[in-house]
């Protein structure tokens, strides 16, 4: 079998949905929805190896710590090990006042009583019921029609009714699937969701939730927003009904087919955190939430510490996130391309000159520290970076502010290395080729023993002890300032002949104490230019220092 030249001849385009004067394209998000994690149900029966107790109790934890008021908590009447779990759940008082554990069961007797057993003695709840409504459903895997399909939706909401009559201890709300909703006839979706409103007889004050899923991602994001807006302006009683999505990921476009039907009327999300769930999984929570945070929108999750939230769900679900994930990979905020790495530089650079917190750096839609990250991993070396990368990693690690032009020459330090080790390159794999470079005085022909400067008129004299050569010597200089001072001493000492072209310094760090760094740039007689850096206590040593080290580079 290969790919079809006319895919059209087994594939057909999804349809149209007959919509007229669409609001939602010109709607914004404004506000949080209501959030209901699926983990421990939707995430947890994708996984090749379901969570055991523990596992489930930690990522039930974290989902609280989160800031979850509705978790999905199991599927208590597909065996005793949700069952249990759910039961312990409840009698353990680790559900807080605030939050409401809810449970998912198909539209059966047997099976809607037990789910309501699991949750009995938890001071409010939800129990979800569904039932497959679309054409292939009705017609492959059942073998029925419209009315018997509405009559599985019907018989499921008495169960509701009479099971929650039963356990009056509780306060029990409901949810209503019409699973397959996004490959459903939108009107027959709708008599179902009304043929159980009648039946629960839900009111404003405590509304029902009706859940609107794509079972199957089949259409682009807006054809599913059409269908949630049509859903909203058509569905009898709308005022009584908590509109909930739960978009599958199959066409890659699950964030943007919950965002955009939040736009669309809904008022509640259905997801897992990063997106875990069957097939190419569901939507991921924690992209939604944060991408309303960089709008401005407080998602009222939080992820403050994302790393920990990432080994959470990574420990339980004993699968990776993927390290281009939105906003938790461990490689988003991670730049190796040279002009990449330039941008967020000046972004950070300007971002310290600016009077007011506004975000603004190029290639970083969120500030890292945000979520718990650290800065110094946004800018990583590795053979396609440039200049700037190595700047910031130096400015990063170390401290030190190396002048543009000084950047430009030991990037070229840099690339040689990346392409001999043929990998990316740490902090530490910079600094010692720096120090190799600029600083250490081992096996360079100049290095510095000691100094003394004094002044004879307007001249300033260089005395200085000197190992040359491997060979100790005492040299001396006169010029109108130090660093000229030593220029002369090491020209009449057989050092190279050098005019300084550029000179700058700066602390590392702040207080009394603090070394200085000294960076220099020189020209020889034949036009070649010498970048030389020197760090000292004493900002005047860090200048000898520098001379030396940029007449080593000869």
């Amino acid at each position: 079998m290969t790919m079809l030249r006319d895919p059209s001849a087994k594939y057909s385009a999804f349809p149209q949905v007959p919509l007229t004067n669409r609001e939602w394209p010109t709607r914004v998000t404004t506000k949080a929805p209501i959030w209901l994690s699926t983990d421990l149900r939707d995430g947890n029966q994708s996984l090749i190896d379901p969570m055991d107790a523990e596992k489930k109790t930690r990522f039930f934890d974290l989902l609280v710590k989160s800031g979850f008021k509705e978790i999905e908590v199991g599927f208590p009447a597909s065996g005793a090990t949700d069952f249990d779990y759910i039961q312990n759940l409840v009698r353990s008082g680790r559900i807080p006042g605030d939050v409401t554990p809810q449970v998912l069961t198909q539209s059966r007797a047997d099976l809607i009583r037990t789910s309501f057993d699991s949750l009995e003695g938890a001071k409010t709840a939800i129990v979800h019921v569904y039932n497959a409504v679309s054409p292939a459903w009705r017609k492959i895997v059942f073998g029925m029609e419209m009315d018997e399909i509405k009559g599985i939706a019907i018989e499921g909401a008495k169960q509701l009714r009479d099971n929650a009559a039963r356990l009056p201890g509780t306060d029990w709300r409901f949810e209503y699937s019409p699973e397959t909703f996004s490959t459903a006839e939108l009107d027959f979706s709708i008599a179902c969701c009304e043929a159980v409103m009648d039946i629960l007889q839900p009111t404003a004050d405590k509304p029902i939730i009706l859940n609107l899923p794509a079972t199957v991602e089949a259409s682009t994001a807006n054809i599913y927003a059409d269908q949630i807006e049509y859903f909203c302006k058509n569905l009898p009683n709308r005022d009584r009904a908590i509109i909930s999505l739960h978009t599958h990921n199959d066409r890659g476009t699950g964030v943007a087919a919950a965002e955009l039907g939040l736009l669309a009327g809904a008022d509640r999300v259905e997801g897992c955190l990063f997106g875990n769930g069957e097939r190419t999984g569901n939507t991921c929570l924690v992209t939604i939430a944060l991408n309303m945070y960089t709008q401005g929108v407080d998602p009222q999750l939080d992820f403050s510490n994302i790393d920990e939230v990432i080994q959470t769900v990574e420990y339980c679900n004993n699968l990776p996130v993927h390290p281009r994930h939105p906003y938790g990979g461990e490689l988003v905020y991670t730049a190796f391309s040279g002009s990449h790495q330039d941008a967020i530089k000046k972004g950070f650079a300007a971002r310290e000159r600016q009077n007011d917190e506004r975000w603004e750096v190029p290639y970083l839609p969120i500030d890292p520290a945000d979520l718990g990250r650290s800065y110094e991993a946004v800018i990583r070396v590795n053979s396609q970076s440039g200049k700037g990368g190595v700047a910031w990693v130096l400015e990063q690690d170390k401290g030190l502010k190396l002048p543009k032009r000084m950047q430009a020459s030991f990037s070229h330090v840099v690339q040689a290395l990346a392409d001999e080790t043929s990998r990316e390159l740490g902090a530490d794999d910079i600094w010692h080729a720096f120090e190799g470079q600029y600083l250490a005085t081992e096996a360079k022909r100049f290095q510095l023993v000691d100094w003394h400067e004094t002044h004879s008129g307007a001249d300033r004299i260089f005395a200085g002890k000197l190992t040359i050569d491997g060979t100790a010597r005492s040299v001396s200089g006169r010029g109108n300032g130090l660093m000229s001072s030593v220029i002369a001493a090491l020209s009449e000492s057989g050092g190279p002949v050098m005019d300084i072209v550029d000179y700058s310094e700066h602390a590392i760090g702040q207080g009394s104490n603090v070394q200085a760094a000294a960076y220099v740039e020189c020209r020889t007689a034949d036009g070649k230019s010498l970048f030389g850096c020197g760090l000292d206590t004493d900002v005047a040593t860090a200048s000898v220092r520098a001379i030396l080290s940029a007449a080593n580079g000869a």
